[in-house]
């Protein structure tokens, strides 16, 4: 089973809407199943800060989170996904520079 397949099997716990995990590994330079993005709409999330809702993430995932270095959250209610139904792109990564 492939990390992104583990973190969406452990994000299930939080039974959402929607949830995409996609490996942007290819973006960086520290190999491979190393940076995730993840985009959870959850009713859970509701009269959360994006603070506590990414804290809810990290608790959820557990031990899984020192498998790999790297993992943007999108976190959104079904209220807020259905007026925004896109997340942001990811930004180039800054840091580990291949040349």
């Amino acid at each position: 089973m492939s990390m992104q397949q583990k973190i969406e099997q452990t994000l299930a716990a939080l039974a959402p809407e929607h949830l995409q995990v996609l490996d942007e590994s290819h973006m960086h330079s520290r190999g491979l199943e190393t940076h995730y993005k993840a985009i959870l709409v959850s009713e859970q999330f509701a009269g959360l800060n994006s603070v506590k809702r990414h804290q809810k993430v990290y608790a959820t995932l557990g031990e899984l989170m020192g498998q790999f270095h790297a993992l943007a959250l999108h976190t959104y209610t079904p209220e807020e996904w259905a007026k925004i139904g896109v997340a942001p792109a990811s930004p180039t990564c800054a840091g580990g520079s291949k040349h």
